[in-house]
């Protein structure tokens, strides 16, 4: 798009453009020996379409108009109407250009019959300005299509800008989702049961009820830690210098295996790998604690096999197994292994899940782990 200094100097440039065409009107037309008055005329109708000039942007038809009649009587007029044909050309619609340039091509015909004074032009005279209109005709066209283009090219970008922009966004939702139902179903899921637990024995040791208490303290005061660390992902104005929370990795499933133990559930763990990548770890982390998490809602008492196996070079395997058939005491929707399958896809990995015919519930997944 143009800008108003390139415009302003667009209009100097056309302006001198046009004092010098007049110029050379008024010098041709005291070559053919006018009478006084229609010399005068000539060139006051000449002098009124340059001042024109300052008004094609804001009124380029009647600019044009008014100067293609004048052109009719003022031969110093004729190269300031050429000037006003590219304007309308470039500015408006081929229905609205069309009537304005066949008016200019009549003007060789009309000019005779209101200057008898004024000499009938030779053939090639006529061809010569029927040439000069279809090239400023054809000029003004053109730049009217490149800025078509070049405005269309915009809105495409930021067309284009937005979608990304809503594409980054959608990514972000989907990824604090993911973060919020990995972190806080877990804890939520052992308060559950323990609050159930204390519910359907009131008649239990304080022993018991102590430990209960216990597990659901610390699994609500984590939950609340971990809360927090997701909320921090919506600010905004959180700044760089500060550090972002520690994320779980490989290291710390033995610990997610103890409290699943602690809040009653029989666990059997098998890790024998190094510690993999920070984003692998964190993902296998993720898959295991969702596999717990299943087990306690849906799964029957029994125990729950954990193995995460695999090396460098060759991927990491997570496959958690437990007893399928349980009635779901604690109800979910459904979009837990939904995301462990998007988590595990934006790695590179796969995850698979579902009965057995050994009437187990298996989630197994595979993470790349690069040399």
């Amino acid at each position: 798009m143009t800008t108003p200094g390139r415009g302003r100097a667009t209009d100097a440039a056309l302006f001198l453009l046009a004092i010098a065409l007049t110029t050379l009107g008024v010098i041709d037309n005291l070559d053919h020996h006018p009478a006084p008055v229609p010399f005068a005329v000539d060139a006051v109708l000449g002098a009124l379409s340059c001042l024109g000039v300052w008004l094609r942007r804001s009124r380029p038809v009647g600019f044009a108009v008014v100067t293609v009649a004048a052109s009719v009587y003022s031969m110093s007029a004729a190269g300031v109407a050429l000037i006003a044909l590219f304007t309308v050309a470039a500015h408006r619609p081929v229905k609205v250009v069309g009537p304005i340039v066949a008016g200019a091509v009549l003007v060789p015909f009309v000019t005779p019959l209101v200057r008898p004074d004024v000499p009938v032009p030779a053939w090639w005279q006529f061809l010569l300005g029927f040439a000069c209109v279809a090239a400023v005709l054809a000029w003004g066209l053109f730049v009217k299509a490149r800025r078509e283009s070049l405005r269309e090219r915009s809105r495409r970008v930021e067309s284009e800008r937005e979608l990304h922009l809503a594409q980054v966004r959608q990514s972000e939702r989907d990824q604090i989702a993911r973060e919020m139902h990995d972190v806080l179903a877990h804890r939520l899921s052992l308060l559950s049961l323990h609050a159930g637990a204390l519910e359907l024995r009131p008649d239990a040791a304080p022993e018991e009820v102590a430990r209960a208490a216990g597990v659901i303290r610390d699994s609500a005061h984590r939950a609340l830690e971990e809360l927090r660390e997701v909320i921090g992902m919506l600010r905004t104005d959180r700044s760089p210098e500060v550090p972002e929370l520690p994320q779980p990795s490989l290291a710390d499933l033995s610990d997610l295996v103890d409290q699943s133990r602690r809040a009653g559930m029989r666990v059997l763990f098998d890790c024998q790998v190094g510690e993999p990548p920070a984003a692998i770890g964190r993902g296998a982390y993720r898959i295991v604690q969702e596999g717990l998490t299943n087990a306690r809602k849906h799964g029957r008492d029994g125990e729950v096999s954990v193995a995460v196996g695999g090396a460098a070079g060759e991927g990491l395997t997570v496959e958690v197994r437990n007893p399928a058939g349980g009635v779901a005491g604690i109800p979910g929707g459904g979009r837990g292994l939904i995301g462990l399958a998007e988590r595990a896809g934006l790695a590179g990995g796969r995850l698979e899940y579902g009965p057995t015919a050994a009437g187990e519930f298996r989630l197994r997944a595979w993470l790349p782990w690069p040399r």
